[in-house]
């Protein structure tokens, strides 16, 4: 070594590789490594090897290393990437690093190093049947209970609304009920209109060969009143105002306005959750009337354009098929489809991290759950009206 300094005291297991001024102690079950003098090179000899930690598993394995820069004058960016990977190298090794002392600058740079977390080793041990599936059961538990609770404190917020205690602006009920309804009316026309033109273009087809081509408006009127309308407005709605829903409450999360609220004694779902249920539960069933309105027209068509179908039997050939029943049935499906949508999209919202990616994964899980909770919601609706003969 090239002065006293250089070489390690009585107490290191072997002479470092690097000429650069350190020392290494052990006490215990404590190491205490010191730099000083100038770093402005050859910084990866004492403490990019692993040789370092080696010695110190020689010597007992100390469970913590405190890495000291008190007598620093000069280092550069080879330093603060050594230091980096010591402790690394020693958090591998199950050692806790500490660093003193250090300039303000490399101390800055390591706790910007470190706050990156690891990636987590897989466990080697495989785990059994039995506790995969019980897991997995209980998490599927406890997010029965998170929505239950979320719902719970909608009702409760819907309640304190009725009574005139809910803390929301009036102003934040139309403006929603803008950007859920007459915002979304667009799409709603243009895709409706297609499914009915496919319909009656699929039934056309078919009935065509019997002579039967009048039972097109049949077909149109019923599927899109019963069922077709209500889900394919509900399904362009999940993808475009839940969507929107939660990533608006998650980019929220992430902004801390959330524990903003809280603070103040202000309820998210008071203030948050239940004027945009609201919203969407008001504007949906009048969705549901334009859908039907432009599926059947859709259906008009083409069955004009294909059939030789008169304007007048068409639509005389629908009313005539078309009950009371069906709109009621489609209506209430309509309102159970826009109240499921801003729960899920809100719920999911306020369940998201903190990062921007985290919005994202809360806008893609708020249309994932809502769609399966549309076919859900319709699936029971079929049940139930098969057994009550409507």
């Amino acid at each position: 070594m090239g002065s006293a300094a250089n070489k390690p005291d009585s107490t290191s297991p072997a002479a470092a590789t690097s000429d650069l001024p350190w020392t290494l102690r052990v006490a215990g079950g404590t190491a205490e490594l010191r730099f000083a003098g100038d770093w402005q090179s050859g910084a990866e000899g004492p403490v990019a090897s692993p040789e370092i930690l080696d010695r110190l598993a020689a010597q007992g394995a100390p469970r913590r290393l405190s890495v000291s820069g008190a007598a620093l004058r000069t280092w550069n960016n080879q330093l603060a990437a050594a230091l980096f990977g010591l402790q690394q190298n020693a958090r591998r090794r199950g050692i806790a690093t500490e660093f003193t002392d250090l300039p303000p600058d490399l101390a800055r740079m390591l706790a910007m190093g470190g706050a990156r977390e690891e990636p987590a080793e897989p466990d080697a041990r495989a785990r059994s049947l039995l506790v995969a599936v019980g897991e997995g059961v209980l998490q599927r538990l406890r997010a029965t209970v998170e929505v239950c609770t979320s719902i719970g404190a909608v009702v409760l917020a819907a309640l304190a609304a009725a009574r005139g205690r809910a803390r929301v602006r009036t102003g934040d009920y139309s403006a929603l009920v803008r950007a859920a309804g007459a915002d979304a009316l667009g799409i709603v026309v243009v895709v409706n209109f297609l499914v009915g033109a496919i319909l009656a273009f699929i039934g056309a087809v078919q009935l065509e060969q019997f002579g039967a081509q009048i039972y097109v408006a049949d077909v149109v009127g019923i599927a899109t009143a019963r069922e077709m309308a209500a889900i394919i407005t509900a399904i362009v709605l999940a993808g475009r105002t839940g969507a929107a829903f939660a990533s608006e409450i998650a980019a929220m999360q992430g902004n801390d306005e959330i524990d903003a609220l809280r603070t103040l004694g202000v309820s998210p779902y008071e203030y948050l959750v239940m004027p945009r249920v609201f919203a969407l539960s008001v504007v949906m069933p009048f969705l549901y009337v334009f859908a039907c309105a432009v599926g059947i027209l859709g259906g008009l068509v083409i069955a004009a354009g294909m059939l030789d179908m008169t304007g007048g039997a068409y639509v005389e050939e629908t009313r005539l098929a078309i009950g009371a029943h069906q709109f009621v049935v489609g209506g209430l499906k309509s309102l159970c489809f826009g109240a499921l949508i801003a729960i899920v999209g809100c719920h999911i919202g306020l369940q998201a991290g903190r990062s921007a990616a985290d919005v994202g994964r809360a806008a893609t899980s708020a249309v994932v759950v809502s769609i399966l909770g549309i076919i859900l919601i319709d699936a029971v609706f079929a049940v139930c009206t098969h057994v009550l003969g409507v």
